[in-house]
């Protein structure tokens, strides 16, 4: 039941990228780039996940468990680290190098977009590496 529910989940997710053009990594360096052609229809797309994401929490964590699984997986920590303050950066950067982040950039591979099949790969070598160095560096901490 778990996996149906995800599956149906992604697609919702994903047919929402590719409505709202978020899929589209020209849309995404367009709001980006404040003194050219700017394009302000991203901060809408944010503004309306942002809400809906605050009234699904309200009311998902009023539960006292998920419908599907046996517990909520929610953060338990709340410091801040390198590691919290390096991995966004990177992300900031390559998404404003790119255009895609890894929903997106995931979507657009399904639609044959060409730039996807430079940043796919290089988003999975970047995850393998950031597993790698913490790995390395640091003892797994609990989340």
């Amino acid at each position: 039941m778990s996996f149906f529910v995800n599956l149906a989940l992604g697609l919702l997710f994903g047919a929402g990228l590719v409505v709202s053009g978020m899929s589209d990594p020209a849309k995404v360096l367009n709001f980006l780039d404040l003194f050219g052609t700017w394009d302000p229809s991203l901060a809408f797309v944010m503004g309306g996940a942002v809400m809906v994401a605050f009234v699904g929490y309200r009311l998902v964590l009023t539960r006292a468990e998920p419908i599907v699984g046996d517990r909520f997986h929610l953060p338990t920590r709340s410091d801040i680290d390198a590691r919290i303050v390096a991995g966004p950066a990177i992300f900031g950067i390559g998404w404003g190098l790119g255009g895609f982040c890894p929903g997106p950039a995931l979507t657009a591979l399904g639609l044959g977009a060409t730039g996807t099949l430079a940043f796919i790969p290089a988003m999975i070598l970047g995850m393998w590496a950031a597993r790698l160095l913490a790995d390395g560096t640091a003892a797994p901490r609990p989340a």
